[in-house]
């Protein structure tokens, strides 16, 4: 018998209102039936974070470990498979298998106890996940996976309704310039592979290499799109224009582009937050300012 983890429970209901609760009552089934149809035995306790249950199994037929990933089936995972089938495990994590009717996947298991985050230097993990992104962004995306622009032109759409809604007139000023800077860029928002949220947790280590990355929610575009979440994750304002530049130059991307593309990915934050109903957040703000 699967259990359920409440946390995951919470954030399903809250984030997947009726859908989520579904999944989540639907969990402990289909899990029994991945598990039957896989040939797969149990390996220890469940895992979670906000949006997926991870078992970690191993294939009876052959003793391989692995790691059975559960997840609602939307627009952001449905292309995770098609992602990690193009990477084919070069900086990312291997897919063994895939069910398409639920989006249920099995993975080759890294090590949960040592993600990117516990590396001190912040630096070193940085530089690591800029390492990870020259080779994940290497690569075209094929034509099923989601567009860039799309999702930009969406947010200029939406900004000037939500202006209105931030009550300090300097955060407006700073996400109206924001919103500026994509439009100078919108007509080439790229076709390489994105990652979108490659932070110093989807950075596992393995016994097949140092680091992988895991839980894509991938894209067509531009690589400065991708270059945020290393910023702003572990934030230290004295260190946004230096991760910044070690950035843009492993990956050897057109500063000016990037500058433009991580802005946009601000911008996306920041209405992200305002249609929450919550307050933007600061380092947010403070992110557009030093890059400005």
């Amino acid at each position: 018998m699967i259990e359920i983890p409440h946390a995951l429970a919470t954030s399903q209901a809250k984030h997947n209102g009726a859908a989520g609760r579904a999944f989540i009552a639907g969990l402990p089934a289909l899990a029994a039936d991945l598990l039957h149809r896989w040939n797969l035995r149990l390996d220890g306790p469940a895992m979670h974070g906000w949006a997926a249950l991870v078992l970690p199994v191993v294939r009876r037929a052959d003793g391989t470990p692995a790691a059975l990933k559960l997840q609602i089936l939307d627009d952001e995972t449905e292309g995770e498979p098609v992602a990690l089938r193009v990477w084919n495990g070069d900086g990312a994590v291997h897919l063994l298998d895939h069910d398409p009717a639920t989006g249920t996947m099995l993975l080759e298991r890294l090590d949960p106890t040592r993600s990117l985050s516990h590396v001190e230097d912040t630096r070193e993990a940085v530089l690591v996940i800029a390492r990870l992104l020259a080779r994940l962004t290497a690569t075209p995306a094929p034509p099923t996976v989601r567009g860039l622009g799309d999702i930009a032109r969406a947010m200029l759409d939406h900004t000037p309704r939500a202006l209105p809604r931030i009550p300090d007139p300097a955060a407006r000023r700073l996400i109206a310039d924001c919103a500026a800077a994509v439009r100078e860029v919108i007509d080439d928002p790229g076709d390489r592979l994105l990652h979108w949220d490659l932070h110093y947790d989807n950075v596992l280590a393995s016994a097949r290499a140092p680091w992988l990355a895991i839980d894509p929610k991938p894209l067509a575009g531009d690589p400065g799109f991708d270059l945020l979440p290393a910023i702003d994750n572990r934030y230290d304002p004295a260190e946004v224009r230096w991760r910044f530049d070690a950035l843009t130059e492993v990956l050897a991307l057109d500063r000016q582009r990037a500058r433009a593309w991580t802005l946009a990915r601000v911008l996306q934050n920041c209405l992200w937050c305002v249609a929450d109903g919550d307050p933007v957040e600061e380092e947010q703000l403070e992110i557009a300012r030093l890059l400005g």
